[in-house]
């Protein structure tokens, strides 16, 4: 079995996630037995620092993992269906923060605070996948609720930055945003549709039947980890012109009646779920208040009686726990657990 202090390797380390989850193995002084870390040619030779570990970025086409216990890929769906077979030929335990296993039933699909006893399956693949943002976020918030009073139904706005697809997302944000304000045409590349001063419904290919496949991956990922396969989720996800965070308006119709003050007492006990103990009028959480927070923080609770239903507002903060925090959480579980 790996030792509890594992052999850590990180590929994509110099990406938006890979920095983020240097970082949060540090602040969570994670059991660092050692550390690799991979890029492409552009990033090889940077050196950063973890731990009281300062290893220079190697480059991912001459990448060993034979003495690696945990793999962190966190370079995207691309790089993922690339290194995988790689990987799986090594004794390394992979987790994943691209959705190319999120509909894979011998992978389990984890958001520690919810069902981190489905680790136990781990092994059938030496893989865990971390889900999207959205998923993480709707996981966390739904599963006390569903736990108390139960799900008939629910409905969700997501807002997601230009983050959520990387470096390129935030630097055509920025790029539009200059062009426009200097009275400059613009012409999208990484995104559908024209992000700065905008609003699109639309993130993932268009499928049959008008839902987009990230709303697809939402709801399956959404109805595995809660393990309700028949969940009736209704989700549109939105591209917003912001560079970072996620907020999501949630409207949920439960199985028996929920009033306002066990609703707040329910959100408030959960793990993972941030909100405050005395909430002054006009005050919410925004995606703007949640960069580097570790919890998805969540306002604007409301209980109708008459329609049995649940609303409220929640934020997330996407590179953050919405990938990092969540992949290295589910490595804590491991190495606890599992090791």
């Amino acid at each position: 079995m790996p030792p509890l202090t594992p052999t850590i390797a990180v590929i994509g380390a110099t990406g938006l996630v890979g920095r983020e989850l240097i970082d949060v193995l540090e602040q969570r002084q994670f059991p660092l037995g050692g550390l690799r870390l991979y890029a492409s040619l552009r990033s090889a030779g940077e050196v950063l620092s973890c731990g009281g570990r300062t290893p220079a970025v190697e480059l991912l086409d001459s990448a060993s993992f034979n003495d690696v216990d945990i793999v962190f890929l966190v370079a995207g769906e691309q790089v993922s269906a690339t290194w995988i077979s790689r990987l799986e030929e090594s004794k390394a335990v992979v987790i994943d923060t691209s959705q190319l296993f999120a509909t894979d039933p011998d992978v389990p699909l984890v958001v520690p605070e919810v069902n981190g006893a489905d680790l136990e399956d781990f092994r059938l693949r030496g893989i865990v996948a971390s889900p999207d943002p959205a998923t993480i976020a709707l996981a966390v918030v739904l599963n006390p609720i569903r736990e108390s009073v139960g799900i008939r139904r629910v409905v969700v706005t997501s807002i997601e930055s230009a983050s959520g697809i990387g470096q390129a997302g935030i630097d055509e944000l920025h790029r539009q945003t200059l062009d426009l304000m200097q009275g400059r045409s613009v012409e999208p590349s990484s995104f559908p549709r024209r992000a700065a001063f905008n609003l699109f419904p639309q993130i993932g290919e268009l499928l049959a039947g008008g839902v987009t496949k990230d709303e697809a991956i939402t709801i399956n990922g959404l109805r595995r980890v809660l393990d309700q396969a028949d969940l009736p989720v209704s989700i549109t996800r939105v591209r917003a012109p912001l560079f970072f965070g996620h907020a999501l308006s949630i409207s949920v119709e439960t199985l028996e009646p929920l009033v306002l003050e066990d609703a707040v007492e329910l959100l408030r006990a959960a793990p993972g779920i941030l909100y405050p103990e005395t909430v002054e009028e006009g005050r919410y959480p925004t995606p703007a208040d949640v960069v580097g927070d570790d919890a998805t923080s969540i306002g604007r609770l409301r209980c109708d009686a008459a329609l049995g239903t649940l609303d409220l507002w929640a934020v997330i903060d996407s590179v953050r726990k919405g990938a990092a925090v969540n992949a290295v959480q589910i490595a804590e579980l491991l190495v606890r657990d599992h090791f």
